[in-house]
């Protein structure tokens, strides 16, 4: 089964960072053969949402077991615990026959509930040339025809640069997500190596520890699309996004002086 925020991985190494297929299986512990087809999935048009439902894979009859082997790791130092693919790796010689994504998910929600959250360190912000842009919403009221118009902003801002650009919408849904960034790197005339979002529903289904995220499959189906690196901002930390928050707070007051 293939998973998306693999794929995702295999595609930034090879084609942004250029390592081998050889170094890819060894990075991410998967086969080369797994590696070569993940490369072969290539997108040739810009993505386009389309309403499906998704299946998600169960780990059923194995959960009491893994349950009970994060249960007992946390007695140990965390050098000794297994990652989540070593995990993996042990039940499928156990007869799981599942995803990776549904182990590191379970995973994940375990660690969220059974271990304390981290201290909070701030680290200043540097970004070098096409390493990362900021993304945010605003919500706008404005006068059109003489009536007063609600409207959704996409705004986005190049961390290196600073050069912004922005695109209105009714709302703020998934189409209207994908609209705005396919305009937005085509204004650009390319995209950086990652993104910088809050935790809207679009993009992220579930907050884990720190800035572990199980992020929505269309939105990774985007960012694989772009050869994107997602990376969603701590709750109620705006100051991680802070140049696009700056932006917004910038344009609504020019436009309120006009």
């Amino acid at each position: 089964m293939l998973c998306m925020e693999t794929i995702l991985k295999v595609r930034r190494l090879s084609l942004k960072q250029g390592l081998s297929q050889r170094a890819i299986a060894k990075q991410l512990q998967i086969s080369r053969h797994t590696v070569s087809k993940y490369l072969a999935i290539e997108t040739k048009e810009p993505p386009a949402y389309k309403r499906t439902q998704t299946h998600y894979p169960k780990l059923g009859e194995f959960i009491p077991v893994l349950k009970q082997r994060l249960t007992d790791e946390t007695k140990l130092p965390a050098k000794q615990r297994l990652t989540a693919r070593r995990h993996f790796e042990r039940l499928r010689t156990e007869g799981y026959q599942g995803a990776y994504c549904a182990v590191a998910s379970f995973i994940r929600q375990f660690k969220e509930q059974y271990q304390p959250a981290p201290h909070v360190v701030f680290i200043p912000q540097r970004f070098s040339a096409a390493d990362a842009y900021q993304f945010d919403w605003s919500f706008e009221t404005v006068k059109l025809n003489g009536l007063l118009v609600k409207l959704k902003v996409a705004h986005f801002r190049l961390c290196h640069s600073r050069a912004f650009f922005i695109r209105a919408y009714p709302n703020e849904k998934l189409d209207m997500l994908i609209d705005a960034h396919n305009h937005a790197f085509s204004y650009f005339g390319g995209t950086p190596n990652r993104g910088i979002y809050d935790n809207m529903k679009t993009a992220v289904k579930h907050i884990g520890m720190g800035k572990e995220r199980i992020f929505n499959d269309k939105f990774l189906s985007m960012m694989n699309h772009f050869i994107i690196e997602p990376v969603a901002c701590t709750p109620a930390s705006g100051w991680e996004k802070g140049q696009v928050e700056r932006q917004v707070r910038t344009l609504r007051k020019q436009r309120e002086r006009s």
